[in-house]
């Protein structure tokens, strides 16, 4: 089953899943599942990105079954579906962090590739974890304005900004294929960049970006991953406020849409088994400015997951 024929049914019409793809419960044996996850309890700044997967799913009505850029028709290569929204508790993280575990676990071990939304950061550590389950120590490739390796906030130790510092901790990740992409603005203290390259992050900074081009950058994150299993993680505010002014946390300097998805594009052929779009708030958007490209994002990934030929698990 694929999206509605919007020759049949317009657009604004019909229930608004991801693309109007089918639902999770109408297919037998789904190959990917859009899952979203309304959760951001862990949120330091502005909150709201527990309305992104409705905001996102929103504007990808408009996405169409063919993909130029990357010459795929990612929903007849596999079986696409929309898992709704994963209930969480916003009031308990730990709670919440064991829940999208629990859920996701589910997913890869019944064979089905999750594409998370968010939701905001906090829940790229749960699906390390499942990930990690299923695949064993995996490569991160993180897209995103700041490092979010780090400690603590208000003694808290799961929150948006520190995922990816309690997934090395845990030993979740693959410590020689680690990337951020797209990191600028200011830092606490030059500590962070020493902190954060103890836990072994490459850092390619939105001004890298600019200067280097992305198909020096793309060539040098493929070389970095290898044929390892990668786990993309993308925060919106990755991109520059301009292009994406619906985040919590937005950095001046950042990338652009087309930037993003050109980087995305250059990934093909590599070892990818889940990935996550996140901090998308709703409140803060113009004209679905930022949910426009959170769905062309997610797009993107799909066709990348779609343009795989076998799934690899490793121990």
């Amino acid at each position: 089953m694929g999206p509605i024929d919007a020759s049949l049914i317009p657009r604004y019409a019909g229930i608004a899943t991801f693309a109007r793809l089918p639902r999770l419960q109408d297919v037998p044996a789904p190959d990917i599942a859009i899952l979203g996850i309304p959760f951001d309890s862990g949120v330091s700044y502005r909150p709201g990105a527990r309305f992104g997967p409705s905001h996102v799913r929103e504007a990808s009505r408009l996405l169409r079954p063919y993909n130029p850029a990357q010459e795929v028709s990612p929903f007849q290569q596999k079986q696409v579906v929309d898992a709704g929204d994963l209930a969480v508790n916003p009031f308990d993280i730990g709670e919440a962090v064991d829940t999208i575990d629990l859920s996701v676990t589910e997913l890869f071990d019944a064979g089905i590739t999750p594409l998370v939304i968010g939701g905001d950061h906090t829940i790229a550590l749960p699906m390390l974890r499942a990930a990690h389950r299923r695949f064993g120590q995996v490569a991160v490739l993180h897209f995103d304005a700041h490092l979010d390796t780090w400690d603590s906030y208000f003694g808290a130790d799961y929150t948006h900004g520190t995922p990816f510092r309690r997934a090395v901790e845990e030993d979740l990740l693959d410590l020689e294929a680690l990337s951020h992409v797209g990191t600028r603005g200011p830092l606490y203290s030059a500590q962070d960049l020493t902190d954060d390259a103890r836990l072994g992050f490459g850092i390619v900074t939105s001004s890298a970006v600019g200067r280097r081009g992305v198909d020096e950058v793309a060539s040098a994150l493929r070389e970095r991953i290898g044929d390892r299993p990668l786990y993309v993680s993308i925060d919106i505010d990755v991109l520059d406020p301009a292009h994406a002014p619906g985040t919590g946390t937005p950095e001046a300097g950042g990338l652009t849409s087309r930037e993003l998805l050109e980087l995305l594009r250059g990934l093909h052929g590599l070892n990818l088994i889940g990935a996550d779009v996140v901090e998308v708030a709703p409140a803060y958007d113009h004209a679905q400015i930022t949910a426009i490209a959170a769905a062309h994002v997610s797009y993107e990934l799909l066709s990348l997951l779609a343009r795989k030929k076998t799934p690899e698990v490793g121990a």
